[in-house]
């Protein structure tokens, strides 16, 4: 059989070193691709609003001897 050129190098690359070459070929793409970010707090201050409308009810019952001794002594409370 008869040897080319392509089958007759003297170096070949491991799978180390191809790993290697990998990762700064990776690297060096990452580093080509990044861009620059920028956080500032603004200017004004931040306004929320909400617009909440609570409303209550209250509901009581008295019985009997607590509603008449209301109405005795009305500046109880």
């Amino acid at each position: 059989m008869t040897e080319t050129g392509l089958t007759k190098r003297k170096w070949r690359p491991t799978s180390s070193v191809m790993k290697k070459m990998v990762l700064i070929m990776a690297l060096g793409a990452s580093a080509a691709t990044t861009g620059c970010v920028n956080v500032t707090a603004p200017d004004k201050p931040i306004e929320i609003n909400l617009n909440i409308n609570v409303t209550q009810e209250v509901v009581y019952r008295l019985d009997g001897e607590a509603k008449t001794l209301i109405q005795q002594n009305p500046d109880i409370f």
